[in-house]
């Protein structure tokens, strides 16, 4: 009688479906637990006739296995479903919180020049920062031993000396009059080298934003008014002035100043008391750079300008050491947390 009913609960083990893990622990006691039915199963064998004692030790042993299998079988089950469910965590749950990511301050000013002259029609364009002499200096009007040179400190490539770092991205304007007819409109950003003492104000290497327009009947009249453009675009002051200069490459030259006041301690210190901060240089391109590039200046002609970055980068930012922007400190990055 006790061995019939051991086999109907080895059925009813076999049979059993849990729909929560609390089921399932319910059913481990049940059975399994330190005062389980198996247990009590145990307690009666030594009231069972020694005749019957094989058969009702080898029912309750039945019974045993067939409740651990079912308690494993189900508790891989509900582990493999928790695992499912939890793919994208409790959804309930309040978020991590989310850093934001920094730009480099060069980065930030130069996105914003590109923006800035993308308006008015001009590309941007790139090339090599290891150069030849050509495209770096001798197709800029700088021959060898033409004087001017000595104006750029440059790195050269000591396996081969007519290979240099650029001392300015000049050179990728060469590269695109080689390689496109005009109308050109175009800016060249990047990093250039010199060889120049390391201080607060200057480093051997540092960002140029160089522009180029060249078509039919361009005037110093045009790249005076893009550059009042650029000026109130970017520093919100359009009163700009324009000192006669000299580069090789242009003719004729001159200095760009933009009129940044007097309002402040350190506008008088920028500006050393005269209001005027110089921005950039610029001039019409020389008609030798034309014909060195293939471009007919009787029938074209053109203007340039370039700026380096680093700077405009100190004065947006009011950044006190140009070496900090090259020293990857994470406390000086973190100020520009969220900026575009």
């Amino acid at each position: 009688m006790m061995i019939e009913t051991i086999k109907e609960h080895i059925a009813e083990v076999k049979n059993f479906t849990a729909d929560s893990k609390e089921a399932l622990e319910a059913f481990r006691i049940k059975y399994l637990g330190k005062k389980g039915l198996l247990n009590d199963f145990f307690a009666e064998f030594k009231n069972v006739p020694n005749a019957e004692k094989k058969a009702f030790g080898q029912v309750i042993n039945d019974l045993k296995q067939a409740a651990h299998d079912k308690v494993t079988e189900l508790k891989n089950v509900f582990d493999a479903n928790t695992v499912e469910n939890s793919k994208y965590g409790d959804l309930t749950r309040p978020g991590d919180p989310i850093e934001l990511g920094t730009r480099h301050p060069i980065s930030i000013v130069k996105n914003q020049i590109i923006e800035i002259f993308s308006r008015i029609g001009f590309n941007v364009s790139e090339g090599p920062e290891i150069e030849d002499d050509w495209h770096n200096f001798t197709a800029l009007n700088l021959p060898e031993f033409h004087p001017a040179r000595d104006m750029q400190d440059t790195f050269f490539i000591q396996t081969n000396p007519d290979f240099l770092l650029r001392t300015h991205t000049s050179s990728v304007q060469v590269r695109y009059m080689e390689n496109n007819t005009p109308p050109i409109r175009t800016i060249s950003p990047g990093r250039v080298y010199r060889n120049e003492a390391i201080s607060a104000r200057s480093h051997c290497f540092f960002h140029q934003v160089e522009g180029l327009y060249i078509d039919k009947d361009v005037s110093f009249a045009d790249l005076k008014q893009t550059l009042q453009f650029f000026t109130n675009e970017l520093f919100g002051k359009s009163k700009i002035r324009l000192r006669p200069s000299y580069f090789p490459f242009t003719e004729p030259s001159a200095e760009v100043d933009v009129y940044w006041g007097l309002e402040t301690e350190t506008d008088y210190r920028m500006t050393k008391g005269t209001g005027w901060l110089e921005i950039m240089g610029c001039g019409m391109v020389d008609p030798n750079v034309l014909s060195n590039c293939g471009i007919n200046p009787e029938e074209y002609s053109g203007f340039a300008f370039g700026m380096g970055i680093d700077r405009i980068a100190l004065l947006l930012h009011q950044i006190s050491d140009i070496r900090l922007l090259s020293e990857n400190d994470v406390r000086f990055l973190l100020q520009f947390q969220s900026a575009l």
